[in-house]
């Protein structure tokens, strides 16, 4: 999960154009999975959900669950995002700076996220906070994120996608954001992420 889209529903339309009844299936698969997960986890907690009380509420097999996601963690971070956010990050002027990009970007993903189901994204948060092996299995998925913005930082730039420089800009960048998710839910959901992600992008701009 990109902490872009940390707050963001996992769902995504099943019926977006260009996608073929296979990809349309196997996106209703998901989604029928991480829907029973939600629900049970909200009902009994993260720790009394087994990977088989899932399979059954989502009527799939354990193995079902399995190939689309490898530990119970995933089920909660994974998502269908990152690319979209990488075509939205692309679509932006080439002259404008990435954290101007980034700030149209993430106002879209928490509007789009948060506005169609703000109890899962309250929810994905504050596991992402109380549960250790959720908020490990985040750190692991953040390099995922960070390879995204090195190739949109690489070509804005004309640096090398994997030049150190680079690398470091997308991985403080992939932090600081993660860190505001964090916050979000540590304090309660009370604020409102938008406001602490443009906060948070300025602070990256600007310092303290």
């Amino acid at each position: 999960m990109s902490p872009m889209a940390a707050s963001a529903r996992s769902t995504p339309a099943a019926d977006r154009p260009g996608m073929g009844l296979r990809e349309r299936k196997k996106l209703k698969t998901r989604v029928a999975i991480r829907d029973a997960t939600y629900r049970l986890i909200t009902e009994q907690g993260y720790d009394a959900t087994t990977v088989e009380q899932i399979a059954e509420a989502a009527e799939v097999s354990p193995s079902t669950v399995f190939r689309y996601f490898p530990t119970k963690e995933d089920i909660v971070l994974t998502d269908e995002y990152d690319a979209v956010l990488e075509a939205e990050l692309r679509a932006r002027p080439s002259d404008e700076s990435i954290i101007d990009s980034l700030k149209h970007v993430i106002a879209q993903a928490v509007h789009l996220g948060f506005d169609d189901d703000p109890e899962v994204s309250r929810l994905r948060t504050r596991l992402q906070v109380e549960v250790p092996a959720v908020r490990s299995r985040m750190m692991e998925s953040m390099s995922v994120t960070g390879q995204l913005l090195c190739r949109v930082i690489g070509e804005r730039t004309g640096r090398d996608a994997d030049g150190l420089e680079v690398r470091v800009y997308a991985m403080a960048l992939v932090g600081a954001l993660m860190e505001t998710t964090l916050y979000w839910a540590e304090h309660g959901h009370r604020e409102e992420l938008r406001d602490l992600m443009d906060r948070t992008l300025e602070t990256f701009r600007n310092g303290l």
